[in-house]
Protein backbone atom coordinates (compact mmCIF):
# COMPACT_ATOMS: atom_id res chain seq x y z
CA UNK A 1 0.00 0.00 0.00
CA UNK A 2 1.14 3.60 -0.53
CA UNK A 3 2.60 5.54 2.37
CA UNK A 4 0.17 6.90 4.95
CA UNK A 5 2.26 9.79 6.29
CA UNK A 6 0.86 13.31 5.80
CA UNK A 7 0.94 14.16 2.11
CA UNK A 8 3.21 16.98 0.99
CA UNK A 9 3.11 20.06 -1.18
CA UNK A 10 4.84 19.03 -4.41
CA UNK A 11 6.14 21.38 -7.09
CA UNK A 12 6.25 19.69 -10.49
CA UNK A 13 8.49 21.46 -12.99
CA UNK A 14 7.24 20.89 -16.53
CA UNK A 15 3.71 20.43 -17.88
CA UNK A 16 4.46 17.87 -20.57
CA UNK A 17 3.05 14.36 -20.57
CA UNK A 18 5.13 13.21 -17.61
CA UNK A 19 4.57 16.31 -15.51
CA UNK A 20 0.81 16.30 -16.00
CA UNK A 21 0.60 12.55 -15.37
CA UNK A 22 2.54 12.96 -12.13
CA UNK A 23 0.40 15.90 -11.05
CA UNK A 24 -2.82 14.00 -11.69
CA UNK A 25 -1.73 10.92 -9.76
CA UNK A 26 -0.30 12.94 -6.87
CA UNK A 27 -3.47 15.02 -6.57
CA UNK A 28 -5.57 11.88 -6.34
CA UNK A 29 -3.22 10.57 -3.67
CA UNK A 30 -4.08 13.65 -1.60
CA UNK A 31 -1.02 15.80 -2.21
CA UNK A 32 -1.10 19.51 -2.87
CA UNK A 33 0.46 20.01 -6.30
CA UNK A 34 1.54 23.02 -8.32
CA UNK A 35 2.88 22.60 -11.86
CA UNK A 36 5.28 25.17 -13.34
CA UNK A 37 5.62 25.36 -17.11
CA UNK A 38 7.94 27.72 -18.99
CA UNK A 39 5.73 27.94 -22.11
CA UNK A 40 3.22 30.80 -22.19
CA UNK A 41 0.38 28.48 -23.25
CA UNK A 42 -0.39 24.92 -22.32
CA UNK A 43 -0.01 22.50 -25.19
CA UNK A 44 2.07 19.81 -26.85
CA UNK A 45 3.47 19.27 -30.32
CA UNK A 46 0.94 17.56 -32.54
CA UNK A 47 3.16 14.78 -33.87
CA UNK A 48 2.14 11.18 -33.28
CA UNK A 49 3.49 8.71 -30.76
CA UNK A 50 3.24 5.07 -29.75
CA UNK A 51 1.68 4.06 -26.48
CA UNK A 52 2.59 0.52 -25.48
CA UNK A 53 0.49 -1.80 -23.35
CA UNK A 54 2.39 -0.84 -20.20
CA UNK A 55 1.21 2.73 -20.66
CA UNK A 56 -2.30 2.21 -22.02
CA UNK A 57 -3.28 -0.05 -19.11
CA UNK A 58 -2.48 2.75 -16.68
CA UNK A 59 -4.50 5.32 -18.60
CA UNK A 60 -7.44 2.92 -18.75
CA UNK A 61 -7.27 2.46 -14.98
CA UNK A 62 -7.34 6.24 -14.60
CA UNK A 63 -10.72 6.26 -16.33
CA UNK A 64 -9.46 7.51 -19.69
CA UNK A 65 -10.21 4.43 -21.82
CA UNK A 66 -13.28 5.77 -23.61
CA UNK A 67 -11.73 9.17 -24.30
CA UNK A 68 -8.44 7.65 -25.41
CA UNK A 69 -10.01 5.12 -27.77
CA UNK A 70 -12.02 7.96 -29.33
CA UNK A 71 -8.88 9.79 -30.50
CA UNK A 72 -6.28 7.03 -30.77
CA UNK A 73 -5.95 4.08 -33.14
CA UNK A 74 -5.46 0.45 -32.17
CA UNK A 75 -3.56 -0.79 -35.25
CA UNK A 76 -4.62 -4.16 -36.64
CA UNK A 77 -1.12 -5.00 -37.87
CA UNK A 78 2.43 -3.85 -38.47
CA UNK A 79 3.73 -4.38 -42.00
CA UNK A 80 7.44 -4.22 -42.79
CA UNK A 81 8.17 -3.50 -46.43
CA UNK A 82 11.21 -3.16 -48.68
CA UNK A 83 11.86 0.13 -50.52
CA UNK A 84 10.18 -1.33 -53.63
CA UNK A 85 7.02 -2.05 -51.64
CA UNK A 86 7.43 -5.82 -51.22
CA UNK A 87 5.83 -7.11 -48.04
CA UNK A 88 8.60 -8.61 -45.91
CA UNK A 89 6.60 -9.57 -42.85
CA UNK A 90 3.24 -8.77 -41.28
CA UNK A 91 2.81 -8.85 -37.52
CA UNK A 92 -0.86 -9.08 -36.33
CA UNK A 93 -1.73 -6.60 -33.59
CA UNK A 94 -5.24 -5.50 -32.58
CA UNK A 95 -6.99 -8.24 -30.61
CA UNK A 96 -3.94 -10.49 -30.82
CA UNK A 97 -1.72 -7.93 -29.12
CA UNK A 98 -4.31 -6.94 -26.54
CA UNK A 99 -4.91 -10.54 -25.48
CA UNK A 100 -1.19 -11.21 -25.24
CA UNK A 101 -0.31 -8.16 -23.17
CA UNK A 102 -3.57 -7.38 -21.41
CA UNK A 103 -3.90 -3.91 -22.93
CA UNK A 104 -3.69 -2.49 -26.44
CA UNK A 105 -0.87 -0.88 -28.37
CA UNK A 106 -2.19 2.54 -29.39
CA UNK A 107 -0.98 5.25 -31.75
CA UNK A 108 -2.08 8.75 -30.79
CA UNK A 109 -1.27 12.40 -31.32
CA UNK A 110 0.82 13.75 -28.46
CA UNK A 111 -1.50 16.75 -28.33
CA UNK A 112 -4.54 14.51 -27.84
CA UNK A 113 -2.95 12.58 -24.97
CA UNK A 114 -1.64 15.81 -23.47
CA UNK A 115 -5.16 17.27 -23.45
CA UNK A 116 -6.56 14.20 -21.66
CA UNK A 117 -3.88 14.43 -18.97
CA UNK A 118 -4.33 18.19 -18.60
CA UNK A 119 -8.03 17.66 -17.86
CA UNK A 120 -7.00 15.73 -14.73
CA UNK A 121 -5.26 18.78 -13.24
CA UNK A 122 -7.20 21.90 -12.16
CA UNK A 123 -6.15 24.83 -14.32
CA UNK A 124 -5.44 26.91 -11.21
CA UNK A 125 -2.67 24.47 -10.31
CA UNK A 126 -0.81 25.01 -13.59
CA UNK A 127 1.39 28.12 -13.71
CA UNK A 128 2.47 29.15 -17.22
CA UNK A 129 5.36 31.34 -18.30
CA UNK A 130 7.35 30.03 -15.35
CA UNK A 131 10.88 29.38 -16.65
CA UNK A 132 12.90 27.88 -13.80
CA UNK A 133 16.26 29.50 -13.07
CA UNK A 134 17.33 27.72 -9.90
CA UNK A 135 16.24 25.17 -7.34
CA UNK A 136 17.82 24.73 -3.91
CA UNK A 137 16.90 23.25 -0.54
CA UNK A 138 16.00 25.80 2.07
CA UNK A 139 15.43 24.55 5.61
CA UNK A 140 12.71 21.89 5.50
CA UNK A 141 11.70 22.63 1.92
CA UNK A 142 12.90 23.55 -1.54
CA UNK A 143 12.92 27.05 -3.02
CA UNK A 144 12.36 27.63 -6.72
CA UNK A 145 13.27 30.87 -8.51
CA UNK A 146 11.92 31.75 -11.94
CA UNK A 147 13.18 33.99 -14.72
CA UNK A 148 10.38 36.55 -14.24
CA UNK A 149 11.34 37.07 -10.59
CA UNK A 150 8.73 34.80 -9.07
CA UNK A 151 9.77 32.61 -6.16
CA UNK A 152 7.99 29.77 -4.43
CA UNK A 153 8.73 26.89 -2.12
CA UNK A 154 7.49 23.33 -1.70
CA UNK A 155 8.13 20.27 0.41
CA UNK A 156 9.33 18.33 -2.64
CA UNK A 157 10.31 19.16 -6.22
CA UNK A 158 9.85 16.84 -9.19
CA UNK A 159 11.80 17.74 -12.31
CA UNK A 160 9.68 16.70 -15.29
CA UNK A 161 11.16 19.34 -17.57
CA UNK A 162 12.46 17.12 -20.36
CA UNK A 163 15.85 16.44 -21.90
CA UNK A 164 17.11 19.99 -21.28
CA UNK A 165 15.98 19.84 -17.67
CA UNK A 166 17.09 22.64 -15.36
CA UNK A 167 16.34 20.36 -12.41
CA UNK A 168 18.50 17.59 -13.87
CA UNK A 169 21.43 20.01 -14.13
CA UNK A 170 20.90 21.06 -10.52
CA UNK A 171 20.94 17.39 -9.46
CA UNK A 172 23.62 15.92 -11.73
CA UNK A 173 25.56 18.87 -13.13
CA UNK A 174 26.37 19.56 -16.76
CA UNK A 175 26.76 16.70 -19.23
CA UNK A 176 27.67 16.25 -22.86
CA UNK A 177 25.10 14.31 -24.84
CA UNK A 178 26.48 12.18 -27.66
CA UNK A 179 25.07 12.56 -31.15
CA UNK A 180 23.85 9.21 -32.47
CA UNK A 181 24.60 10.05 -36.10
CA UNK A 182 20.92 10.09 -37.07
CA UNK A 183 18.06 12.55 -37.21
CA UNK A 184 14.34 11.95 -37.34
CA UNK A 185 12.23 13.98 -39.77
CA UNK A 186 8.64 13.79 -38.63
CA UNK A 187 5.19 15.19 -39.07
CA UNK A 188 1.50 14.48 -39.64
CA UNK A 189 -0.43 14.34 -42.92
CA UNK A 190 -4.11 13.76 -43.79
CA UNK A 191 -4.74 10.06 -44.43
CA UNK A 192 -6.66 11.03 -47.57
CA UNK A 193 -3.41 12.33 -49.08
CA UNK A 194 -1.91 8.82 -49.02
CA UNK A 195 -4.84 6.66 -50.15
CA UNK A 196 -2.71 3.58 -50.72
CA UNK A 197 -2.21 3.11 -46.97
CA UNK A 198 -4.85 1.49 -44.78
CA UNK A 199 -5.93 3.71 -41.86
CA UNK A 200 -5.73 0.80 -39.41
CA UNK A 201 -2.19 -0.43 -40.17
CA UNK A 202 1.32 0.61 -39.12
CA UNK A 203 3.97 0.54 -41.81
CA UNK A 204 7.73 0.37 -41.77
CA UNK A 205 9.81 0.69 -44.94
CA UNK A 206 13.42 -0.31 -44.32
CA UNK A 207 16.40 0.43 -46.51
CA UNK A 208 20.16 0.11 -46.13
CA UNK A 209 20.46 3.58 -44.57
CA UNK A 210 17.04 5.20 -44.18
CA UNK A 211 13.78 3.92 -42.79
CA UNK A 212 10.28 5.33 -42.69
CA UNK A 213 7.66 4.53 -40.06
CA UNK A 214 4.02 5.51 -40.59
CA UNK A 215 1.12 5.03 -38.17
CA UNK A 216 -2.52 6.17 -38.13
CA UNK A 217 -3.60 8.69 -35.49
CA UNK A 218 -6.56 10.98 -34.85
CA UNK A 219 -9.03 8.08 -35.10
CA UNK A 220 -7.53 7.19 -38.50
CA UNK A 221 -8.06 10.62 -40.04
CA UNK A 222 -4.35 11.42 -40.12
CA UNK A 223 -1.05 9.61 -40.44
CA UNK A 224 2.05 10.36 -38.41
CA UNK A 225 5.43 9.64 -39.95
CA UNK A 226 9.02 9.43 -38.74
CA UNK A 227 11.89 9.16 -41.21
CA UNK A 228 15.19 8.19 -39.58
CA UNK A 229 18.13 9.33 -41.69
CA UNK A 230 21.91 9.35 -41.24
CA UNK A 231 23.61 12.69 -40.65
CA UNK A 232 27.13 13.61 -41.75
CA UNK A 233 27.60 16.38 -39.19
CA UNK A 234 26.41 17.56 -35.82
CA UNK A 235 22.86 18.89 -35.63
CA UNK A 236 21.26 20.97 -32.90
CA UNK A 237 19.22 18.95 -30.44
CA UNK A 238 15.74 20.45 -30.55
CA UNK A 239 12.09 19.39 -30.48
CA UNK A 240 11.01 22.43 -32.49
CA UNK A 241 13.59 22.61 -35.30
CA UNK A 242 12.45 22.18 -38.88
CA UNK A 243 13.96 19.95 -41.53
CA UNK A 244 14.04 20.25 -45.29
CA UNK A 245 11.49 18.75 -47.64
CA UNK A 246 14.31 18.28 -50.17
CA UNK A 247 16.27 16.11 -47.74
CA UNK A 248 13.23 13.94 -47.12
CA UNK A 249 12.59 13.58 -50.86
CA UNK A 250 16.24 12.74 -51.59
CA UNK A 251 16.38 10.06 -48.90
CA UNK A 252 13.44 8.16 -50.40
CA UNK A 253 13.97 8.88 -54.08
CA UNK A 254 12.96 5.84 -56.14
CA UNK A 255 11.09 4.10 -53.30
CA UNK A 256 7.56 2.72 -53.66
CA UNK A 257 4.69 4.97 -54.76
CA UNK A 258 3.17 4.93 -51.26
CA UNK A 259 6.41 6.30 -49.85
CA UNK A 260 6.55 8.92 -52.59
CA UNK A 261 2.96 9.94 -51.79
CA UNK A 262 3.85 10.30 -48.11
CA UNK A 263 6.90 12.43 -48.92
CA UNK A 264 4.89 14.71 -51.22
CA UNK A 265 2.22 15.16 -48.56
CA UNK A 266 4.75 15.80 -45.80
CA UNK A 267 5.61 19.38 -46.68
CA UNK A 268 8.25 20.79 -44.33
CA UNK A 269 8.98 18.20 -41.65
CA UNK A 270 10.06 18.73 -38.08
CA UNK A 271 13.64 17.74 -37.37
CA UNK A 272 14.67 15.88 -34.23
CA UNK A 273 18.39 15.22 -33.90
CA UNK A 274 18.84 11.99 -31.96
CA UNK A 275 21.23 12.49 -29.06
CA UNK A 276 22.06 9.87 -26.46
CA UNK A 277 22.92 10.18 -22.78
CA UNK A 278 24.28 7.78 -20.22
CA UNK A 279 21.91 6.67 -17.43
CA UNK A 280 22.34 8.77 -14.32
CA UNK A 281 23.76 7.10 -11.20
CA UNK A 282 21.13 8.92 -9.13
CA UNK A 283 18.04 11.00 -9.81
CA UNK A 284 17.80 13.24 -6.81
CA UNK A 285 19.29 15.00 -3.88
CA UNK A 286 17.38 15.52 -0.69
CA UNK A 287 13.91 16.78 -1.50
CA UNK A 288 14.36 16.91 -5.28
CA UNK A 289 13.93 14.11 -7.81
CA UNK A 290 13.42 13.58 -11.55
CA UNK A 291 10.77 11.95 -13.72
CA UNK A 292 10.35 11.01 -17.38
CA UNK A 293 12.81 12.37 -19.94
CA UNK A 294 14.48 14.51 -17.28
CA UNK A 295 15.43 11.31 -15.44
CA UNK A 296 16.05 8.89 -18.30
CA UNK A 297 16.11 10.48 -21.77
CA UNK A 298 16.30 7.72 -24.35
CA UNK A 299 16.51 7.24 -28.07
CA UNK A 300 13.06 6.68 -29.59
CA UNK A 301 13.64 3.22 -31.07
CA UNK A 302 11.55 1.47 -28.40
CA UNK A 303 8.74 4.05 -28.41
CA UNK A 304 8.75 4.08 -24.61
CA UNK A 305 9.28 7.70 -23.62
CA UNK A 306 5.66 8.31 -22.61
CA UNK A 307 5.11 4.83 -21.17
CA UNK A 308 8.07 5.12 -18.83
CA UNK A 309 6.96 8.56 -17.67
CA UNK A 310 3.49 7.23 -16.84
CA UNK A 311 5.06 4.40 -14.83
CA UNK A 312 7.29 6.90 -13.04
CA UNK A 313 4.22 8.90 -12.04
CA UNK A 314 2.52 5.88 -10.49
CA UNK A 315 5.63 4.85 -8.56
CA UNK A 316 6.27 8.41 -7.35
CA UNK A 317 2.74 8.72 -5.94
CA UNK A 318 3.16 5.33 -4.23
CA UNK A 319 6.34 6.30 -2.39
CA UNK A 320 5.97 10.02 -1.83
CA UNK A 321 5.47 10.91 1.82
CA UNK A 322 6.90 14.40 2.15
CA UNK A 323 10.38 13.19 3.07
CA UNK A 324 13.62 12.66 1.14
CA UNK A 325 13.42 8.98 2.09
CA UNK A 326 10.24 8.54 0.04
CA UNK A 327 11.96 10.02 -3.01
CA UNK A 328 14.97 7.74 -2.46
CA UNK A 329 12.74 4.67 -2.40
CA UNK A 330 10.97 5.85 -5.57
CA UNK A 331 14.33 6.12 -7.31
CA UNK A 332 15.54 2.76 -6.02
CA UNK A 333 12.41 1.14 -7.39
CA UNK A 334 12.37 2.81 -10.81
CA UNK A 335 15.97 3.46 -11.82
CA UNK A 336 16.99 -0.18 -12.58
CA UNK A 337 13.92 -0.61 -14.79
CA UNK A 338 14.30 2.61 -16.76
CA UNK A 339 18.05 2.03 -17.15
CA UNK A 340 17.33 -1.29 -18.82
CA UNK A 341 14.82 0.32 -21.19
CA UNK A 342 17.12 3.27 -21.88
CA UNK A 343 20.11 1.11 -22.74
CA UNK A 344 17.98 -1.26 -24.81
CA UNK A 345 16.66 1.59 -26.92
CA UNK A 346 20.13 2.26 -28.33
CA UNK A 347 20.20 -0.69 -30.69
CA UNK A 348 16.59 -1.78 -30.68
CA UNK A 349 13.37 -1.03 -32.45
CA UNK A 350 13.24 -0.51 -36.18
CA UNK A 351 17.01 -0.85 -36.53
CA UNK A 352 16.71 -4.61 -36.12
CA UNK A 353 14.06 -4.89 -38.82
CA UNK A 354 16.39 -3.66 -41.56
CA UNK A 355 16.74 -6.01 -44.52
CA UNK A 356 19.86 -8.13 -44.48
CA UNK A 357 21.86 -8.02 -47.73
CA UNK A 358 20.04 -9.43 -50.74
CA UNK A 359 17.65 -11.51 -48.65
CA UNK A 360 15.47 -8.86 -46.99
CA UNK A 361 12.55 -11.15 -46.26
CA UNK A 362 14.55 -13.33 -43.93
CA UNK A 363 16.47 -10.42 -42.50
CA UNK A 364 13.47 -8.26 -41.81
CA UNK A 365 11.31 -11.13 -40.57
CA UNK A 366 13.91 -12.24 -38.07
CA UNK A 367 14.61 -8.64 -37.18
CA UNK A 368 10.95 -7.86 -36.50
CA UNK A 369 10.66 -10.90 -34.26
CA UNK A 370 13.72 -9.66 -32.39
CA UNK A 371 12.03 -6.28 -31.98
CA UNK A 372 8.97 -8.00 -30.47
CA UNK A 373 11.15 -10.16 -28.21
CA UNK A 374 13.16 -7.14 -27.08
CA UNK A 375 10.01 -5.30 -26.02
CA UNK A 376 7.88 -8.16 -24.75
CA UNK A 377 8.96 -7.72 -21.13
CA UNK A 378 8.29 -3.97 -21.35
CA UNK A 379 4.71 -4.40 -22.59
CA UNK A 380 3.95 -7.16 -20.06
CA UNK A 381 5.23 -5.04 -17.19
CA UNK A 382 2.58 -3.72 -14.80
CA UNK A 383 4.07 -1.11 -12.48
CA UNK A 384 1.15 -1.27 -10.04
CA UNK A 385 1.45 -5.05 -9.71
CA UNK A 386 5.21 -4.69 -9.23
CA UNK A 387 4.65 -2.16 -6.45
CA UNK A 388 2.26 -4.52 -4.65
CA UNK A 389 4.75 -7.34 -5.01
CA UNK A 390 7.57 -5.13 -3.74
CA UNK A 391 5.54 -4.13 -0.67
CA UNK A 392 4.61 -7.74 0.05
CA UNK A 393 8.25 -8.78 -0.13
CA UNK A 394 9.24 -6.01 2.26
CA UNK A 395 6.55 -7.08 4.75
CA UNK A 396 7.93 -10.62 4.68
CA UNK A 397 11.29 -9.25 5.68
CA UNK A 398 12.96 -9.65 2.30
CA UNK A 399 14.72 -6.79 0.52
CA UNK A 400 12.21 -4.78 -1.50
CA UNK A 401 11.91 -5.96 -5.06
CA UNK A 402 12.98 -3.41 -7.58
CA UNK A 403 11.15 -3.13 -10.86
CA UNK A 404 14.19 -4.65 -12.56
CA UNK A 405 13.87 -7.78 -10.46
CA UNK A 406 10.23 -8.01 -11.42
CA UNK A 407 11.16 -7.91 -15.11
CA UNK A 408 13.65 -10.78 -15.27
Amino acid sequence: MPNTLPVPHVAVVGAGLGGLAAAGVLLRAGATVDVYEQAPVLGEAGVGMHLGSNGSRLLFRWGLEEALRAVAVRPDALEVRAPDGRLLVRRPMGDTWEKEYGAPHLTVLRSDLHALLADRVPSGRIHLGARLKSVAEDGDGVRLRFADGRQTSADLVVGADGVHSVVRRAVAGEERPVFSGSSALRGVVPAADVPGLAPDTMYMWVGPEARLLVAPVDAGRRLTYVAVLPETGLVEESWSATGEAAALAAAFDGWHDDVSSMVRAAGTPGRWALYDREPLPYWGRGRTTLLGDAAHPMLPHHGQGAGQALEDAVALAHFVDGTPDGLRRYEEFRRPHTTRVQLGSRGGGARKARPAGDAPAGGAGGGLQQVVDDLSWVHHYDVEAALVESAAGAQRGRPARTSEAADV
